[in-house]
């Protein structure tokens, strides 16, 4: 038998956003700690904080079938980010493997965290009838 999907509203809630944000947050006393590089901290928590803030200026946007200007402008704004993000971790991670590497792993825990929240959030909303 096959199955129905049943579309979710998307959650309106800002628990992924200070989920990840709390991993850049907590990854400083780390940095400081254990003496590594410390502008790999700083290029994470500024490619984070860009991104976020890019992020809620995209969330205001209106989307839809009503709004096609706006919903194309929202995916691409989205995969700008992304794609704005990989080309600055990979250009430092060429120039400076050791505070790239530093850098990347602090945004990929923090993208992680915020992602997998997300999708708590999503799938443990009530679904459309």
């Amino acid at each position: 038998m096959p199955s129905i999907i049943v579309p979710r509203p998307v959650p309106q809630s800002h628990v992924p956003l200070i989920a990840g944000s709390l991993v850049v947050v907590f990854a400083l006393p780390l940095f400081l700690v254990t003496g590594w590089q410390f502008g790999g901290w700083v290029l994470a928590a500024v490619l984070w904080a860009g991104g976020q803030a890019l992020s809620l200026v995209l969330q205001r946007l209106p989307l839809g079938m009503g709004s096609l200007a706006t919903s194309g402008a929202v995916a691409v704004g989205r995969m700008f980010r992304a794609f704005a993000v990989m080309v600055v971790l990979l250009a430092v991670a060429i120039s400076d493997s050791s505070l790239g590497l530093a850098a990347v792993i602090v945004y990929a825990l923090a993208y992680t965290v915020e992602l997998g929240t997300s999708l708590v959030a999503y799938y443990g909303g009530e679904a459309r009838t």
